[in-house]
């Protein structure tokens, strides 16, 4: 014990010594910001995979997919926002989060009418603009609009966008969670009460008929375990229609029904829950963080009141486990008096066995289970459904600004004492629809907040007065001066395709606002040779792909076309540039040729460029090239002085 004393001393004296930690400084608000803290719970179990609803039935079904999509976030990405940019077919242009946190649509038309679709996206991870490429949905195809749209929420709160993005992604993940757990929790207890009423209902009739009235198999049964005396119809009911086999699936209906809901709540439901908490604990610290002046979308009044929410759920599920637990104990005690009455009943004597089990019979247990579980059950009032004004009512009742605990809590003293109640209070799928509603409140108020900050600027007219049949762009590194970028347009005309144009502007870094593009120049291909594709590949060179019409073979021409040779000058829309002829010897001194001799039969019609990457180990800059089959692909590493323009 001395030892290993010594031994932990030594490491906190290691880590506490700046010169030795030096290299491993740590940022304690930022370590504590981004404390994972539900990996410190228990992990969710899967679910069933029958009695689920909806799509998402099959997925949290597997140990496997629930670690997809509850994995914690690494902790080197903590900074990162990555937001997706989807184009859709009416001009809008959808922004999310993480590919989960939705921000929502915005349009936006350069000419100030029309329709304007996507057809071109780039950024730099140290811009907060992203450069977006429209091509008008009625035109002649001559003309490309280059817009810069800034992202305000990027530079103000990019450390609690990420926090918050990842919060709220996990929230609806479980809230799915929650709502999959629900729909097992009804049909496991639906399980537990068909067989049971399908028998019950068989002597209903049949007790309806005596002379004394009216009366109930509740009545039936307790005056025969307080009396001993068996009516007629009760004696026939559990010789012939119950009986062994039926006793069997009887006790196997409830038990099992029971076991799996107690399960479903321990190791399901309340779980889940709890990382609910934690996750709206974490987004009420930011809440307060923040305060009430700045805008980020939700305030700490919404987070107490989802909060407020599980905690009713917290209380019902609780509830809901003590009921299970109850009604197992009770339900054994009857299942064996039951097995007893129909030995009884259906043998001519009494023998020396039944009396001992008889008189060891937990006889207050099977009472109970009788008078309170036989014909209703205590879980009804959180599974039984309801109708739909009583939905309406109860969602009238807890929208004001009352306290939902306090509320469900009284309702549920006044069930317990036999007085009437608000019956919708406690379904846990109005709770669960409550709780849905109101954190999908907060999700769109968060997004509302971050799409204000989305800005576009001045469009940049790209055209050379040609139909375009090709394009492509790129948006360099922001510059350490001033932190404007420069953005390269390539396009190449469907009526002459060995020419290149390459059209070059900047945007500022402060309000997106694009300026126009100042110059442009022409680059030609020899004669006899057809350009196929091309990519930029960095910020220095344009990958052509190119195609001899003399020798069947395909060559990647490497142009720098930042180059000081490049002549740029003076663009002027509609009007084509002044062109750069090549010779094709790469002895311009800013381009180079790659030629594929052992591409025998390969015929490219696409290429893909991929950047030299450190990720997984040294990857060289990459060419990939699809056959015209579409179906053969090859990749080639290009030479490493091409590296030297990539990115750093």
């Amino acid at each position: 014990m001395n030892k290993k004393r010594e031994r932990v001393g030594a490491e906190m004296r290691v880590l506490l010594d700046g010169e030795r930690t030096s290299d491993a400084a740590v940022d304690l608000p930022h370590e504590l910001m981004f404390l994972e803290v539900e990996t410190a719970l228990p992990k969710l179990s899967p679910l069933p995979v029958s009695g689920g609803s909806g799509d998402d039935m099959f997925l949290f079904s597997s140990t496997a997919s629930l670690d997809a999509v509850f994995r914690p976030r690494r902790a080197e990405g903590t900074d990162d926002v990555h937001v997706m940019v989807v184009g859709m077919a009416d001009g809008g242009i959808h922004l999310s989060i993480y590919n989960s946190f939705v921000i929502g649509t915005v349009r936006h038309s350069p000419r100030g009418d029309g329709v304007f679709q996507l057809c071109g996206h780039d950024s730099h991870p140290e811009s907060a603009n992203h450069m977006l490429l429209l091509r008008p949905q009625k035109g002649d195809g001559t003309a490309l609009y280059l817009v810069a749209m800034h992202l305000s929420f990027l530079e103000h709160s990019s450390i609690n966008l990420s926090l918050m993005a990842s919060k709220t992604t996990a929230l609806q993940n479980l809230l799915r969670y929650l709502k999959q757990t629900q729909s097992h929790m009804v049909s496991e207890w639906k399980s537990t009460r068909e067989l049971p009423g399908r028998f019950m209902a068989g002597v209903k009739d049949d007790l309806k008929k005596l002379p004394n009235g009216d009366m109930t198999i509740v009545q039936a049964l307790y005056h025969t375990v307080v009396t001993g005396h068996v009516f007629p119809p009760v004696k026939e009911w559990l010789v012939d229609t119950i009986g062994d086999r039926g006793h069997k699936r009887w006790e196997k209906a409830v038990v099992s029904g029971l076991t799996s809901l107690r399960g479903l709540v321990h190791e399901n439901f309340i779980p889940a829950l709890e990382r609910c908490g934690v996750i709206l604990s974490r987004l009420l610290g930011v809440a307060r963080f923040h305060g009430s002046d700045e805008r980020i979308g939700f305030d700490e009044g919404q987070i107490n009141k989802l909060m407020g929410i599980v905690s009713c759920l917290m209380m019902v599920a609780h509830r809901v486990l003590t009921s299970v637990m109850d009604e197992l104990e009770h339900f054994n005690a009857f299942s064996i008096w039951l097995r007893l009455e129909i030995d009884k009943q259906g043998s001519p004597t009494v023998s020396e066995e039944l009396t001992e089990k008889e008189a060891a019979m937990d006889h207050p247990r099977v009472l109970i289970y009788i008078q309170h579980y036989l014909d209703g059950s205590p879980l009804a009032p959180f599974f039984d459904e309801v109708t739909k004004e009583d939905y309406t009512k109860g969602e009238e009742l807890v929208e004001p600004g009352i306290s939902l605990l306090d509320l469900l809590d009284k309702q549920l003293q006044e069930q317990a004492a036999g007085r009437s109640f608000i019956e919708v209070l406690p379904r846990v799928d109005f709770l669960l629809n409550f709780l849905a509603s109101r954190a999908n409140c907060v999700l769109k108020g968060i997004a509302e907040a971050q799409k204000e900050g989305v800005r576009f600027g001045q469009a940049t007219k790209v055209s050379t007065g040609r139909k375009i049949w090709k394009h492509d762009f790129h948006m360099s590194r922001p510059t350490k001066k001033d932190g404007s970028s420069g953005v390269f347009v390539a396009t190449v005309p469907e009526d002459d395709k060995h020419k290149v144009y390459i059209f070059r502007s900047r945007v500022p870094a402060d309000n997106g606002g694009a300026g126009p593009a100042s110059t442009a120049c022409g680059i030609g291909l020899p004669q006899g040779v057809t350009i196929v594709d091309f990519k930029f590949l960095d910020d220095r060179y344009l990958m052509v792909l190119c195609s001899q019409n003399e020798e069947p073979r395909s060559v990647v021409v490497r142009i720098a076309y930042q180059s000081a040779r490049i002549p740029y000058e003076e663009y002027a829309v509609g009007q084509c540039p002044s062109m750069l002829d090549l010779d094709g010897t790469g002895n311009e001194g800013f381009t180079s040729c790659y030629a594929f001799s052992s591409m025998s039969g390969f015929a490219p019609i696409q290429m893909e460029v991929q950047r030299a990457s450190k990720l997984r180990g040294e990857m060289p800059a990459r060419v990939c090239l699809l056959g015209r089959d579409r179906a053969l692909y090859k990749i080639y590493a290009l030479p490493e002085d091409t590296e030297q323009g990539r990115s750093q």
